[in-house]
């Protein structure tokens, strides 16, 4: 029997699931290869166990968590996918902020006495710190990026299939930056954070005439303090070397960084 996958969605935007439905040249084979049992951007349907699970999103409230730790309980194999389930994204953000004061933020006077006085929202209003999938749960593989490189999810779906372990960068954007002979950021005038994300994404941000602004996550060993002293020296103050290194990775060392000396 071919392996059943499933895919979930939880804090997100669901770009990720796109992503993977935009792989339109190899979407079929990969389908004579799995049997997707559910996937709610494509299919409907439930199944009791899976060979692998694909986890979209951040966790953002308790009965999100308990959630997934239905699905990882029923999965032989679990897949973070994407920077949401794997640093937390730009909704972690709201980490920083009391949960009151973030929805005060968030929402106007209207909508916040509606949540206040009608139970059916009082979750929004209970909203806990947002968390990455690895926070809650074991996770045995990560695809990173936002969205995740369509080339990656190929590769670790047709490497469990086969029985054999995926093989993801472990080396800086900056590697691939030299690779597609671009000019370094820092010489164009702006900054970037190559230096200390994680590679696999062929430095697409860069190659397009943008900087790097950290959706993969932390490289290994990455040497932060390198990093932050490289940024002050550009001319960035606390509060900008702080919104950089929140931006994507707030549930992350880089933004425990901006949380203790950069408030």
């Amino acid at each position: 029997m071919k392996p059943k996958v499933a895919f979930f969605d939880f804090a997100s935007c669901e770009g990720c699931q796109l992503a993977v439905l935009n792989c339109e040249d190899i979407l079929l084979d990969l389908l004579a290869l799995v049997d997707i049992v559910e996937f709610r951007e494509a299919i409907t349907g439930t199944a009791p166990y899976y060979d692998v699970a694909f986890i979209e999103g951040s966790i953002n409230r308790e009965q999100d968590a308990e959630r997934l730790r239905d699905i990882r309980a029923r999965s032989a194999v679990l897949v973070a996918m994407g920077a949401c389930a794997c640093i937390g994204n730009v909704q972690a953000r709201s980490n920083f902020i009391a949960p009151a004061e973030n929805f005060k933020r968030v929402y106007g006077s209207e909508e916040r006495n509606q949540v206040q006085s009608d139970p059916e929202f009082w979750p929004l209003w209970a909203h806990t710190r947002v968390r990455a999938v690895r926070e809650v749960v074991k996770v045995d593989y990560e695809l990173r990026g936002c969205p995740l490189v369509p080339e990656e999810f190929v590769h670790l779906v047709k490497s469990l299939v086969a029985g054999t372990i995926p093989r993801f960068a472990a080396h800086a954007v900056c590697v691939e930056c030299k690779m597609h002979e671009n000019t370094c950021v820092f010489d164009r005038g702006d900054t970037c954070m190559g230096q200390i994300t994680r590679g696999g994404c062929q430095a697409i941000c860069i190659t397009n005439g943008y900087r790097c602004d950290g959706c993969r996550g932390l490289v290994p060993n990455a040497n932060m303090a390198a990093h932050l002293g490289l940024l002050q020296s550009k001319g960035l103050d606390n509060r900008e070397i702080a919104n950089r290194y929140r931006l994507f990775c707030s549930a992350e060392p880089l933004g425990r960084v901006g949380r203790s000396g950069h408030e």
